[in-house]
C-alpha cells in the first residue's frame, strides 16, 4: 500500500487531508513541523510527501531543499496559499515535483495524488520489466545524450547529469520525441498526468531546472528549446555527436 507523509501544522486541515487520502486507499502519516518531517524522512520511505510551505520552525521550502539534496528521487507535492505566487515559484525551483494551492477541492486533491502515484508505479513497473528482460530498450540514446531507464542515470557528452524523478520523466519524454513541439498543457497531461488549468507554471519551472543542468548556457538553450507561442521541444541538433 502506498504511504504518504503529510506535513501540515494546521491539525484541522491535516485531519481533512488524511481522511480524503485514505478514501483512495493509501496509508497516511502526519507531522506538524519541518523538523519532525526531516526526522521521519531520514528513517522511512514514502511514496509521496505532501508538504505545506508555511510551517513553524523550518519552513516547507527549507524542508524541500534539504530533502531534494538527500533524496533526489523523492516525489514532493508542495502546498501553498492561493496568493503566494513567490512560494510556488520558489518551491518548484527548489525541486518540488508539483504544487497545489489552498483552498483545494477533495476531488482535485485525490486526482493530483493519484497522478503522482501512477508515475511512481509506472516507473517501478518499467524498471522491473527491464531488469527481468535485460532489454536493449533500457537505453535511449540521442547523439551525446544517453538515458538509462533502469537506473535513471543520464549522461550528456560523457558527463553525469543529476536529475529529480520528474526532471528525468520530462527529459525522457522530450527525448523520446526529438524535434517535436509540445505545449505546456500537453506536457502536463503526458508527464504529470493531469489536465487542471492554472498549473502550467509547473512545466515552466521544470524546463528551467532542466536547462540549468543540461545546457552550456541556460539563457541560450540549444537542447531544450522554446518554440514561441507553441511550447517546448528537445532539439536533436543540440545533442548531436
Amino acid at each position: 500500500m502506498d504511504t504518504i507523509l503529510v506535513v501540515e501544522d494546521d491539525q484541522d486541515i491535516a485531519d481533512l487531508v488524511t481522511l480524503t487520502l485514505k478514501e483512495i486507499g493509501v496509508t497516511v502519516e502526519h507531522c506538524l513541523s519541518g523538523e519532525v518531517a526531516l526526522e521521519k524522512l531520514a528513517h522511512n520511505q514514502y511514496d509521496l510527501v505532501m508538504l505545506d510551505v508555511m510551517l513553524p520552525g523550518i519552513s516547507g521550502l527549507d524542508v524541500c531543499r534539504q530533502l531534494r539534496e538527500q533524496k533526489p528521487e523523492q516525489v514532493i507535492l508542495m502546498v501553498t496559499s492561493r496568493n503566494s505566487e513567490i512560494d510556488r515559484v520558489l518551491g518548484l525551483e527548489l525541486g518540488a515535483d508539483d504544487y497545489m494551492t489552498k483552498p483545494f477541492s477533495v476531488r482535485e486533491l485525490q486526482a493530483r495524488v493519484r497522478s503522482q502515484l501512477r508515475r511512481v508505479h509506472l516507473l517501478s513497473k518499467i524498471s522491473q520489466q527491464q531488469l527481468e528482460k535485460q532489454s536493449p530498450e533500457q537505453y535511449l540514446t540521442l547523439g551525446t545524450l544517453k538515458i538509462d531507464c533502469l537506473s535513471h542515470l543520464v549522461t550528456l557528452n560523457g558527463q553525469n547529469v543529476e536529475l529529480t524523478s520528474t526532471e528525468f520523466d520530462l527529459l525522457f519524454y522530450l527525448a523520446s520525441h526529438p524535434d517535436q513541439v509540445f505545449s505546456r498543457e500537453q506536457l502536463l497531461s503526458s508527464v504529470w498526468g493531469y489536465h487542471h488549468s492554472g498549473y502550467e507554471h509547473t512545466v515552466n519551472s521544470h524546463i528551467n531546472r532542466l536547462r540549468n543542468k543540461v545546457e552550456t548556457n541556460a539563457t541560450k538553450p540549444e537542447i531544450v528549446q522554446t518554440v514561441w507561442g507553441v511550447g517546448y521541444k528537445l532539439c536533436r541538433h543540440g545533442v548531436a555527436a
